[in-house]
């Protein structure tokens, strides 16, 4: 080997041993940042929805109060910009100068926690992303080295995080190859391994237990049918969910006081939670009673409204919650409108057809379908759910159901809330 190529393969070592480096760090502080914010969340959110329950007031006060907050603390403190979500990731990967300003990371951990605890109608999980993305940003910008490594160091942060989250590295790497990166280098498999080795270790360490605790026993090949219709459904679902994000997206931003933002919106969400406490935050308390309680639940006409109006209402109030001013995406709505889903179309099909089928499958398998369709990213979808349930008993009708809704919404509307931008025609 002659002298340049050995001074080559010094740098060349040199640099991955650095990677290595960065890539224990950007795991572990994304890591305990994603399942700090997590914690924090599920504490206030269950004190202050237990107060609403109790005294109906403050449905009224609680979303105009947060989403006040968020407005100051935005004027104040984080350099009066808007937090654009997850296009704000795109926007970094796509570009050598645009890098996530650190700010990124209070700014999405304090805005995230502050709209779901209020009542938002959304979730932490972009909140996440992007604070984590943010950690993998700065990083990279430390030292030269790292400079053409910067997707990689982001979807590091990004993957430790929804494993955190979660419990599910895989879903952590799959959802940054989907969403963000969209591409594979041997330094993307060594810094995302790492970082979600690290993540994983965190949350084993601390004993996180999966988010539903559930007992999944079996599913039925007569149950396929039922599977596909559930599919397609929650592809329509998911692109209902899309559309009402970016339309109330476009009527807003045609209002200039961003103040009349929140009180519009704030009245909306004081309405539909009076009406629908289920929609209250995350919902996932909700989501957690209806596993309890799905396979002893008599379909009745009461309930069967009910469900209809939560599946018609939760996208509406979620693009409320955003579009005056909440942080958070399209995660937690998600799972939410996929569980109600499937757990309304399964007490019909038990109910007018003796289908005999179980409920508890449905709602899990819904939740997976209806998120593949809203991100266009069915592996993730489940991974992240066999994940939430620690449970992999229904991983092939997932996998079935997850394309089959993915490919309907994007036969309906090729676009999702990350990937549409004003100036596509449809």
């Amino acid at each position: 080997m002659n002298k340049t190529a050995q001074i080559k393969k010094n740098h060349q070592f040199i640099v991955y041993r650095k990677l290595v480096i960065v890539s224990i760090l950007i795991g572990f502080l994304s890591a305990f940042l994603g399942i700090s914010l997590k914690k924090i969340t599920e504490y206030y959110e269950e004190i202050f929805f237990h107060e609403v329950t109790v005294n109906p007031i403050f449905y009224v006060f609680f979303p105009v109060f947060g989403l006040s907050v968020i407005y100051f603390l935005r004027q104040y403190l984080f350099k009066k910009k808007e937090n654009k979500g997850i296009k704000e990731v795109f926007e970094s990967t796509k570009s050598s100068s645009k890098n996530l300003p650190s700010y990124k990371i209070p700014s999405h951990f304090i805005n995230g926690l502050l709209t779901v605890i209020f009542g938002g109608s959304t979730g932490i999980e972009i909140s996440t992303v992007v604070a984590t993305a943010t950690i993998g940003s700065v990083a990279q910008q430390k030292e030269n080295v790292f400079r053409k490594y910067k997707t990689e160091l982001i979807c590091a942060g990004v993957a430790a995080g929804i494993t955190a989250l979660f419990g599910s590295p895989i879903a952590g790497i799959l959802f940054a190859i989907e969403v963000i990166s969209r591409k594979v280098t041997k330094a993307y498999f060594l810094t995302n391994i790492i970082a979600v080795s690290i993540a994983f270790g965190l949350v084993t360490i601390l004993k996180e237990e999966p988010l539903f605790t559930v007992v999944i026993t079996t599913w039925h090949l007569r149950a396929i049918p039922y599977f596909i219709l559930l599919g397609i459904l929650a592809g329509m679902n998911s692109v209902y969910l899309t559309r009402c994000v970016l339309f109330f997206k476009a009527q807003f931003a045609k209002i200039n006081t961003h103040y009349h933002k929140i009180i519009i919106g704030s009245i909306v969400l004081s309405v539909s939670l009076f009406i629908f406490p289920q929609l209250y935050g995350e919902g996932y308390h909700s989501i957690k009673m209806l596993f309890a309680g799905s396979n002893q639940l008599p379909l009745t006409i009461t309930l069967a409204l009910t469900f209809i109006g939560i599946l018609i209402l939760k996208p509406i109030v979620t693009s409320i919650t955003l579009v005056s001013g909440g942080d958070g995406g399209v995660f937690a709505p998600s799972l939410f409108i996929g569980a109600f889903l499937g757990l309304l179309l399964s007490s019909v099909l038990n109910t007018f057809f003796n289908t005999q089928v179980i409920p508890l499958n449905f709602m899990i398998i819904g939740m997976a379908a209806v998120l593949s369709a809203s991100i266009h990213a069915p592996f993730t979808a489940i991974f992240l759910v066999c994940g939430l349930t620690n449970d992999y008993t229904l991983f092939f009708p997932i996998l079935a159901v997850c394309l089959i809704s993915k490919y309907t919404a994007k036969t309906i509307y090729p676009y999702t809330v990350y990937s549409y931008t004003p100036s596509l025609t449809e």
